[in-house]
């Protein structure tokens, strides 16, 4: 079920759309990246080769592996989404605290008349990243109630109103929250314990380079998988993908 058009678009002022250039050749870095049996299989035209690109970080010894992700992971992410969708893209990045929110805002071309206007193509978010830190205030949950309305009603029994990064690790609300399967959400199935235990990690470990990627099958802002990682202190990089 999608959610209201617009829903989670933040205000557009200052919005970067530099990802709209193409990417310009680089480097491959290469390290090992590893997940665990909750793994959902991801079909093939929406995967990253994350063992590709990390494949030659151990003989660069001086790289800062963070920056290197936060740099080439969006130009990855803007092509890959780029490729599986049937419409324009208008692809804009801001940034709330530690995190990057990158976004494809639909409604922005619709308003500027360069494209139609589409009930079915609603505003979403396309990545996001950062590195992880403690909660600057209290979570606000009355305002959390506020998003799109009353969660059974409107997202349907079996899920809740997500964050793509936890409050406790420094996202925040608006942009961030999406409609999230409840059992993946609250760590009741395995994949959820599995969700919780990365969320964890970056709780544990302030300053954790992490990532939280949607991937879509349709125009609507509801995920079918989510998809999380994180850099560990071993400079391994954990990757998992989820049902939701």
């Amino acid at each position: 079920m999608s959610t209201p058009r617009n829903s989670k678009v933040p205000s557009q002022t200052g919005l970067d759309h530099s990802l709209l250039i193409p990417a310009l050749p680089c480097r491959a870095f290469t390290f090992r990246a590893f997940g665990t049996d909750s793994n959902a299989m991801l079909p093939s035209e929406y995967k990253i080769d994350y063992d590709s690109l990390l494949s030659t970080a151990q003989s660069e010894p001086a790289i800062n592996l963070s920056l290197f992700l936060q740099q080439q992971l969006p130009l990855k992410w803007r092509d890959a989404y780029a490729a599986t969708i049937p419409r324009p893209t208008n692809i804009a990045c801001f940034r709330l605290r530690t995190f990057e929110y990158i976004c494809d805002l639909y409604s922005e071309m619709e308003i500027l008349g360069e494209v139609p206007f589409d009930q079915t193509s609603e505003d979403r978010v396309i990545a996001v990243l950062g590195t992880s830190a403690r909660e600057e205030e209290r979570r606000d949950s009355s305002r959390i109630r506020r998003w799109v309305g009353p969660t059974d009603e409107l997202l349907g029994a079996y899920r809740d109103k997500g964050h793509f990064m936890a409050h406790c690790i420094g996202g925040g609300l608006d942009v961030n929250l999406f409609s999230q399967e409840r059992r993946l959400n609250r760590g009741w199935s395995p994949q959820g314990k599995t969700y919780r235990q990365m969320e964890t990690y970056c709780y544990e470990q302030p300053g954790t380079f992490c990532f939280s990627r949607p991937i879509y099958v349709d125009g609507s802002s509801v995920p079918r998988w989510l998809e999380f990682g994180l850099l560990k202190t071993d400079q391994t990089l954990w990757v998992e993908t989820f049902e939701n």
